[in-house]
């Protein structure tokens, strides 16, 4: 697989990575198979995937711990990225960004990967209630350490990525980007550009949307959290087909499939961006890592840039 470099980094993985999220957490988290997610992981490596995202608050816990089991005899081919900054409190997803619980996480985080360091390791997001150069501050010692060897930040704003660089080079910046998800477009892209930060796109397929496989809600399993996203609702989700349509008619022309054509557009912003699709499906594994070598025409990109206007529903 063609290869991208992570920014100030240097660490050059695939050009699509694998995000695995979903292999224990947040869709379907009762259809979890960690011998059937070991396998997509060790296809994934096999085939020139070597970017591996996961989180702490991923389970919590046990998607470090099902990532960690199946990279043991992988460790030195991969890439292996993890996050902090998340909690589950009271039922809700809440940021704990204190200095304090970040150095904990990160020890967490090292003894359920089986790791002496992570690769990148990344603030899920900046607590309010926390100035962000103190959580970031922590972040810097864990690199100083060598505990971790680069940072990150995800869903950060302009300012507060300002303020982390000027503590610590930002490494890397993931957050959602796709066909239906451009808001990142406008100011964070650019923004990593001009300081060498990679941008590392999650949720490339708008949640599985954009591969046509959803047409309604009732396919969701019942603790699926998308059952509770704005552009799943019974309404939204029927005006959003017309997307569907758009990428698939795109998608026949090339003989390729949508969820193809969707990474495809992602990988055609530039060469700083990494989309890691999640899947816990081997079939799915292939389907998305045949975008990589999927080139679209300028008619192509022409058809799908004003796709993002045609959105119904909020991101969250």
């Amino acid at each position: 697989m063609q290869q991208r470099i992570l920014g100030s980094s240097g660490l050059a993985v695939g050009a699509i990575g694998l995000g695995c999220m979903g292999m224990s957490f947040a869709y379907s988290p009762a259809d979890r198979d960690d011998e059937v997610s070991a396998r997509v992981i060790h296809t994934a490596v096999d085939k020139g995937v070597t970017l591996i995202d996961t989180a702490d608050v991923y389970g919590p816990f046990t998607n470090e711990e099902l990532v960690g089991a199946a990279l043991r005899d992988h460790r030195d081919e991969v890439v292996l990225a993890s996050k902090c900054g998340l909690v589950v409190r009271d039922g809700d997803i809440v940021p704990s960004g204190h200095p304090d619980h970040i150095r904990a996480a990160a020890e967490g985080s090292l003894r359920r990967l089986g790791v002496e360091v992570i690769d990148l390791y990344q603030l899920h997001r900046v607590d309010p209630a926390i100035p962000v150069e103190e959580s970031w501050g922590a972040m810097a010692e864990l690199v100083t350490e060598g505990k971790v060897r680069f940072i990150g930040m995800s869903e950060a704003t302009l300012h507060e990525l300002a303020t982390a660089h000027a503590v610590h080079p930002v490494a890397t910046v993931q957050s959602e980007l796709s066909l239906w998800s451009r808001d990142q477009l406008d100011k964070v892209v650019p923004w990593c550009r001009e300081h060498d930060a990679a941008f590392i796109a999650y949720s490339p397929l708008g949640r599985g949307f954009l591969t046509g496989a959803l047409t309604t809600v009732d396919q969701l399993e019942a603790d699926d959290w998308r059952r509770g996203n704005p552009r799943f609702q019974a309404e939204t989700i029927a005006r959003n087909q017309r997307l569907v349509a758009a990428i698939d008619t795109v998608a026949r022309d090339r003989g390729a499939t949508p969820a193809q054509v969707a990474l495809a557009w992602v990988l055609a912003l530039g060469d700083d961006i990494v989309p890691i699709p999640g899947t816990k499906r081997l079939s799915y594994l292939e389907e998305n890592l045949g975008a990589a070598d999927l080139r679209l025409t300028d008619a192509d990109l022409k058809a799908l840039d004003p796709l993002v206007d045609q959105v119904s529903g909020d991101r969250y």
